[in-house]
């Protein structure tokens, strides 16, 4: 009976280590992630700002809007850097020039930094339901920037409250054994088409020989705001804006005769009126100066006229 219960003993305590490897954080790298990365609520409503004016965009925005919105804005912004920092959830203004990550590099503990990100590339998907990005994150901690790869980011606007970018995580060789994996959620919450600002809660977790994570609110600020969200179209061929024709009932050659006699007019007013304007003109017209003439022309007429009965009455006398 003693080996027996011995025995039992002995089995249960297998077990119970084999659950105590599988629950420990430093045994897996996958699980690891999934511990130390935290969770985040959804936001209840995304507040939109254009026009000088804010309001949730559930009240007047429709989800191709937003979804055409944050294109325009984040395709003006190739190539170009964002800056990231550590905001307050109600007034959206930074307190940190920086996002700062609690992180354990190894056995040593540090902290991460992540101050901008590059936005190398932006496509749309197809069906108009996410758009693809490709972003460069400028990772650092205790003073030492890592190599890391392009994140492959999409940003889902499944609604106008359900905005969301995340990634499947993007490798950085933070120590010599091996690469790190960081993930990034992000939440948005706040899109500022007229200065550029994208805001939201984040939750960024590292697994690998670095692990760790944090989450809490950011804004990204863009250098280039959303405008114009209606380009002017132009040719392919002359590279010029495509004019609307008018259609009319009129042949070809009696439209285009008024346009141009209209042309020349409007031209002969537009010289006229930049030449000056007499308000109160002093000086006599050009128009009563030149009646003089004509009256002294009337009256030679007139003289003429009498001459000619009296010339013919003195040639029949001398008949």
């Amino acid at each position: 009976m003693l080996k027996r219960i011995s025995l039992c003993l002995s089995a249960f305590g297998a077990l119970a280590a084999i659950v105590s490897c599988s629950n420990n954080p430093a045994s897996n790298g996958s699980q690891r992630a999934e511990i130390w990365q935290p969770q985040i609520s959804m936001p209840r409503s995304v507040v939109v700002c254009r026009s000088r004016q804010c309001a949730p965009a559930k009240l007047s925005m429709s989800k191709e809007y937003i979804y055409n919105s944050l294109l325009h804005l984040l395709d003006n912004n190739t190539q170009s850097k964002a800056l990231l920092c550590t905001a307050d959830a109600a007034s959206h203004v930074c307190t940190e020039n920086y996002v700062t990550i609690p992180i354990t590099v190894g056995v040593t503990p540090a902290n991460m930094y992540i101050d901008d990100v590059k936005i190398t590339d932006v496509s749309a998907a197809l069906g108009n339901k996410s758009l693809n990005l490709v972003l460069n994150y400028n990772v650092t901690y205790n003073g030492q920037t890592p190599i890391c790869k392009p994140a492959k980011t999409l940003v889902y606007v499944k609604n106008a409250s359900n905005i969301v970018m995340e990634d499947a995580g993007y490798s950085c060789k933070m120590t010599t054994i091996g690469n790190t994996t960081i993930k990034t959620l992000f939440a948005i919450d706040y899109i500022d088409l007229d200065y550029g600002y994208i805001g939201g809660y984040y939750s960024i977790g590292l697994s690998g020989p670095a692990y760790g994570g944090d989450s809490g609110y950011m804004l990204i600020r863009l250098p280039k705001d959303a405008y114009p969200l209606a380009p002017v179209l132009t040719s392919a061929a002359e590279n010029k804006p495509i004019k609307a024709k008018v259609k009319t009932n009129m042949p070809a050659e009696q439209a285009t005769k008024p346009a141009k006699n209209k042309t020349k007019k409007s031209q002969k007013a537009k010289v006229e009126t930049y030449q000056g304007v007499q308000i109160f003109p002093i000086a006599p017209k050009k128009k009563a100066a030149e009646s003089k003439p004509a009256e002294t022309d009337t009256e030679n007429a007139t003289s003429k006229t009498e001459e000619k009965p009296a010339a013919k009455a003195e040639t029949q006398a001398k008949k």
